[in-house]
């Protein structure tokens, strides 16, 4: 490769690190927002529970099971956002490695 080449890589890479620094910060809302949806829900079923009489033992348990679909879109959401940190870190290392092969072509 030649100077010209590994340059348009090194622009290329600086791109797909910004949208994804965006994304990332798209990915950290959605992350908290649905955390605060499963505290939400949750703190809810426990309420219901106990003005409903369920033994304090169960509860934790109930309500759990009775918010399982707002946890997994808090788990998903974690999960996005831990792949999109993944991406810019590789994005930074793939940026690394073309400025080192231009300062060899230099």
């Amino acid at each position: 490769m030649d100077h010209i080449q590994i340059s348009d890589m090194i622009r290329e890479q600086m791109e797909r690190l910004d949208k994804a620094q965006r994304h990332l910060f798209k990915q950290a809302t959605k992350k908290a927002e649905t955390e605060r949806l499963y505290r939400i829900a949750l703190a809810q079923e426990i309420f219901k529970l106990r003005s409903e009489g369920y033994p304090v033992a169960l509860i934790a348990d109930l309500s759990r099971g009775s918010t399982a679909e707002e946890k997994f879109e808090r788990d998903l959401a974690e999960s996005q956002f831990r792949a999109t940190v993944e991406v810019i870190d590789t994005i930074k290392v793939n940026i690394s490695a073309l400025q080192s092969m231009l300062r060899i072509e230099e």
